[in-house]
Protein backbone atom coordinates (compact mmCIF):
# COMPACT_ATOMS: atom_id res chain seq x y z
CA UNK A 1 0.00 0.00 0.00
CA UNK A 2 1.24 3.44 -0.97
CA UNK A 3 -0.30 6.02 1.40
CA UNK A 4 -0.36 9.75 0.73
CA UNK A 5 -1.90 12.42 2.97
CA UNK A 6 -2.50 15.91 1.57
CA UNK A 7 -3.91 18.80 3.60
CA UNK A 8 -5.64 21.59 1.69
CA UNK A 9 -6.57 25.05 2.93
CA UNK A 10 -10.31 24.76 2.40
CA UNK A 11 -13.04 22.64 0.85
CA UNK A 12 -12.71 24.34 -2.54
CA UNK A 13 -9.01 23.44 -2.67
CA UNK A 14 -9.89 19.93 -1.52
CA UNK A 15 -12.33 19.50 -4.41
CA UNK A 16 -9.81 20.89 -6.90
CA UNK A 17 -7.11 18.50 -5.69
CA UNK A 18 -9.62 15.65 -5.84
CA UNK A 19 -10.52 16.57 -9.41
CA UNK A 20 -6.87 16.67 -10.48
CA UNK A 21 -6.17 13.29 -8.89
CA UNK A 22 -9.29 11.59 -10.24
CA UNK A 23 -8.62 12.85 -13.77
CA UNK A 24 -5.04 11.57 -13.56
CA UNK A 25 -6.21 8.12 -12.44
CA UNK A 26 -8.99 7.96 -15.05
CA UNK A 27 -6.59 8.79 -17.87
CA UNK A 28 -4.00 6.37 -16.51
CA UNK A 29 -6.52 3.52 -16.39
CA UNK A 30 -7.74 4.18 -19.93
CA UNK A 31 -4.19 4.34 -21.27
CA UNK A 32 -3.23 1.08 -19.54
CA UNK A 33 -6.43 -0.98 -19.83
CA UNK A 34 -8.69 0.81 -22.32
CA UNK A 35 -11.33 1.70 -19.74
CA UNK A 36 -11.77 3.02 -16.20
CA UNK A 37 -13.95 1.68 -13.40
CA UNK A 38 -14.92 4.54 -11.09
CA UNK A 39 -16.68 3.99 -7.76
CA UNK A 40 -18.59 6.99 -6.40
CA UNK A 41 -19.57 7.86 -2.84
CA UNK A 42 -22.49 9.79 -1.41
CA UNK A 43 -22.45 12.74 0.93
CA UNK A 44 -22.11 16.48 0.49
CA UNK A 45 -18.30 16.64 0.20
CA UNK A 46 -17.94 14.93 -3.21
CA UNK A 47 -20.94 16.64 -4.85
CA UNK A 48 -18.94 19.64 -6.16
CA UNK A 49 -16.32 17.18 -7.42
CA UNK A 50 -19.00 15.43 -9.48
CA UNK A 51 -20.21 18.77 -10.80
CA UNK A 52 -16.64 19.60 -11.82
CA UNK A 53 -16.18 16.21 -13.49
CA UNK A 54 -19.30 16.89 -15.59
CA UNK A 55 -17.51 19.91 -17.07
CA UNK A 56 -14.53 17.85 -18.26
CA UNK A 57 -14.03 16.53 -21.75
CA UNK A 58 -13.62 12.84 -21.04
CA UNK A 59 -14.12 9.64 -23.08
CA UNK A 60 -17.22 8.75 -21.07
CA UNK A 61 -17.90 5.71 -23.24
CA UNK A 62 -14.77 4.18 -21.67
CA UNK A 63 -15.70 5.06 -18.08
CA UNK A 64 -17.88 2.73 -16.02
CA UNK A 65 -19.67 4.07 -12.95
CA UNK A 66 -20.39 2.16 -9.73
CA UNK A 67 -21.37 3.11 -6.18
CA UNK A 68 -19.63 2.02 -2.99
CA UNK A 69 -22.83 2.11 -0.98
CA UNK A 70 -26.48 3.07 -1.19
CA UNK A 71 -29.33 3.83 1.13
CA UNK A 72 -32.17 1.37 0.63
CA UNK A 73 -34.38 3.86 -1.19
CA UNK A 74 -35.40 4.37 -4.82
CA UNK A 75 -33.03 6.40 -7.07
CA UNK A 76 -35.50 9.30 -7.14
CA UNK A 77 -35.52 9.58 -3.34
CA UNK A 78 -33.74 12.71 -2.02
CA UNK A 79 -31.51 10.45 0.14
CA UNK A 80 -30.31 8.32 -2.78
CA UNK A 81 -26.58 8.47 -3.54
CA UNK A 82 -27.30 7.49 -7.12
CA UNK A 83 -29.95 10.19 -7.42
CA UNK A 84 -27.57 12.86 -6.11
CA UNK A 85 -24.85 11.78 -8.52
CA UNK A 86 -27.20 11.72 -11.49
CA UNK A 87 -28.25 15.32 -10.85
CA UNK A 88 -24.70 16.52 -10.17
CA UNK A 89 -22.94 14.67 -13.00
CA UNK A 90 -24.46 11.77 -14.89
CA UNK A 91 -27.47 13.63 -16.31
CA UNK A 92 -25.10 16.31 -17.62
CA UNK A 93 -22.69 14.12 -19.60
CA UNK A 94 -22.83 11.87 -22.65
CA UNK A 95 -22.34 8.46 -21.06
CA UNK A 96 -23.99 5.24 -22.25
CA UNK A 97 -26.68 4.04 -19.87
CA UNK A 98 -25.06 0.59 -19.99
CA UNK A 99 -21.94 2.07 -18.37
CA UNK A 100 -23.84 2.98 -15.19
CA UNK A 101 -24.18 0.29 -12.53
CA UNK A 102 -26.57 1.57 -9.88
CA UNK A 103 -27.21 -0.53 -6.80
CA UNK A 104 -30.65 -2.20 -6.97
CA UNK A 105 -33.00 -1.25 -4.15
CA UNK A 106 -36.36 -2.39 -5.47
CA UNK A 107 -36.94 -5.99 -4.36
CA UNK A 108 -37.93 -5.16 -0.77
CA UNK A 109 -35.14 -7.58 0.23
CA UNK A 110 -31.78 -5.89 0.87
CA UNK A 111 -29.89 -9.20 1.04
CA UNK A 112 -31.27 -10.24 -2.35
CA UNK A 113 -30.36 -6.88 -3.88
CA UNK A 114 -26.86 -7.10 -2.40
CA UNK A 115 -26.50 -10.48 -4.09
CA UNK A 116 -27.80 -9.02 -7.38
CA UNK A 117 -25.18 -6.27 -7.32
CA UNK A 118 -22.46 -8.77 -6.46
CA UNK A 119 -23.52 -10.88 -9.45
CA UNK A 120 -23.48 -7.80 -11.70
CA UNK A 121 -19.91 -7.03 -10.60
CA UNK A 122 -18.82 -10.63 -11.15
CA UNK A 123 -20.27 -10.56 -14.65
CA UNK A 124 -18.69 -7.22 -15.51
CA UNK A 125 -15.22 -8.17 -14.24
CA UNK A 126 -15.54 -11.83 -15.28
CA UNK A 127 -14.61 -13.11 -11.82
CA UNK A 128 -15.89 -16.18 -10.03
CA UNK A 129 -17.35 -16.50 -6.53
CA UNK A 130 -14.58 -15.93 -4.02
CA UNK A 131 -12.53 -13.76 -6.39
CA UNK A 132 -12.23 -10.00 -5.92
CA UNK A 133 -12.03 -7.57 -8.84
CA UNK A 134 -9.77 -4.52 -8.78
CA UNK A 135 -11.56 -1.21 -9.34
CA UNK A 136 -9.42 1.57 -10.78
CA UNK A 137 -10.65 4.39 -8.54
CA UNK A 138 -12.75 4.20 -5.37
CA UNK A 139 -13.92 7.50 -3.88
CA UNK A 140 -14.76 7.42 -0.18
CA UNK A 141 -15.87 9.83 2.49
CA UNK A 142 -15.68 9.44 6.25
CA UNK A 143 -18.38 10.23 8.79
CA UNK A 144 -17.88 11.91 12.14
CA UNK A 145 -18.07 8.41 13.67
CA UNK A 146 -15.29 7.06 11.46
CA UNK A 147 -17.54 5.06 9.14
CA UNK A 148 -16.91 4.84 5.41
CA UNK A 149 -19.22 3.58 2.65
CA UNK A 150 -21.95 1.97 4.80
CA UNK A 151 -19.48 0.25 7.09
CA UNK A 152 -20.71 1.61 10.42
CA UNK A 153 -19.13 1.05 13.84
CA UNK A 154 -19.89 -2.28 15.52
CA UNK A 155 -22.14 -3.59 12.71
CA UNK A 156 -22.18 -7.03 11.11
CA UNK A 157 -20.99 -5.65 7.77
CA UNK A 158 -17.52 -5.08 9.24
CA UNK A 159 -17.05 -8.82 9.67
CA UNK A 160 -17.95 -9.80 6.10
CA UNK A 161 -14.72 -10.61 4.29
CA UNK A 162 -15.74 -13.25 1.76
CA UNK A 163 -18.27 -11.22 -0.25
CA UNK A 164 -18.13 -8.22 -2.55
CA UNK A 165 -21.38 -6.63 -1.35
CA UNK A 166 -23.18 -6.90 1.96
CA UNK A 167 -26.02 -5.26 3.86
CA UNK A 168 -24.99 -2.46 6.17
CA UNK A 169 -27.12 -0.84 8.85
CA UNK A 170 -27.49 2.72 10.09
CA UNK A 171 -29.94 3.36 12.94
CA UNK A 172 -31.83 0.20 11.99
CA UNK A 173 -32.11 1.22 8.32
CA UNK A 174 -30.54 -1.15 5.79
CA UNK A 175 -27.89 -0.01 3.33
CA UNK A 176 -26.08 -1.81 0.53
CA UNK A 177 -22.31 -1.50 0.75
CA UNK A 178 -19.01 -2.66 -0.66
CA UNK A 179 -17.20 -4.84 1.84
CA UNK A 180 -13.85 -3.66 3.16
CA UNK A 181 -12.29 -6.62 1.32
CA UNK A 182 -13.61 -5.39 -2.02
CA UNK A 183 -12.45 -1.81 -1.40
CA UNK A 184 -9.02 -3.09 -0.42
CA UNK A 185 -8.51 -4.75 -3.80
CA UNK A 186 -8.73 -1.38 -5.56
CA UNK A 187 -5.86 0.13 -7.51
CA UNK A 188 -6.52 3.54 -5.98
CA UNK A 189 -8.67 4.61 -3.02
CA UNK A 190 -9.26 8.33 -2.41
CA UNK A 191 -10.77 9.66 0.81
CA UNK A 192 -12.23 13.19 0.74
CA UNK A 193 -12.66 14.48 4.30
CA UNK A 194 -13.67 18.01 5.29
CA UNK A 195 -14.72 19.80 8.46
CA UNK A 196 -13.71 20.14 12.11
CA UNK A 197 -16.28 17.51 13.12
CA UNK A 198 -14.02 14.84 11.60
CA UNK A 199 -11.00 15.60 13.82
CA UNK A 200 -11.62 13.01 16.55
CA UNK A 201 -12.32 10.16 14.14
CA UNK A 202 -9.35 11.07 11.93
CA UNK A 203 -7.01 11.01 14.91
CA UNK A 204 -8.25 7.49 15.77
CA UNK A 205 -8.03 6.27 12.18
CA UNK A 206 -4.48 7.60 11.79
CA UNK A 207 -3.28 6.36 15.20
CA UNK A 208 -0.61 3.60 15.10
CA UNK A 209 -2.94 1.32 17.05
CA UNK A 210 -6.68 1.41 17.33
CA UNK A 211 -9.99 -0.38 17.06
CA UNK A 212 -11.32 -0.80 13.52
CA UNK A 213 -14.66 -2.01 14.83
CA UNK A 214 -15.12 1.41 16.47
CA UNK A 215 -13.53 3.40 13.62
CA UNK A 216 -14.19 1.35 10.46
CA UNK A 217 -12.16 3.59 8.13
CA UNK A 218 -9.13 1.88 9.71
CA UNK A 219 -10.13 -1.24 7.75
CA UNK A 220 -9.32 0.44 4.46
CA UNK A 221 -5.78 -0.64 3.62
CA UNK A 222 -5.83 -1.15 -0.16
CA UNK A 223 -3.36 -3.18 -2.17
CA UNK A 224 -2.90 -0.16 -4.43
CA UNK A 225 -2.65 3.54 -3.61
CA UNK A 226 -4.38 5.18 -0.65
CA UNK A 227 -4.92 8.93 -0.75
CA UNK A 228 -6.30 11.00 2.11
CA UNK A 229 -7.32 14.48 0.96
CA UNK A 230 -8.15 16.58 4.03
CA UNK A 231 -9.12 20.18 4.49
CA UNK A 232 -7.25 22.15 7.15
CA UNK A 233 -10.11 22.06 9.64
CA UNK A 234 -10.32 18.26 9.53
CA UNK A 235 -6.55 17.82 9.81
CA UNK A 236 -5.97 20.47 12.47
CA UNK A 237 -4.93 18.18 15.31
CA UNK A 238 -3.23 15.44 13.32
CA UNK A 239 0.46 14.78 13.77
CA UNK A 240 1.34 14.37 10.10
Amino acid sequence: MKKQVITLNDKESLVQQGLTLVLEKINQAIQQRGECTLVLSGGSTPKPLYEALAEQSLPWDKIYIFWGDERYVSPDDPDSNQGMTRKAMLDRIEIPASNIYGMPTDSNDPALDAQKYETALQEYFKVSWGEFPAFDVVLLGMGDDGHTASLFPHTEALHVSDRLITVGSKDGQPRLTFTASLINHARCVIFLVAGASKQTALAEVFAPDGDAMTYPSRLIQPEGELWWLLDRRAAENLDL
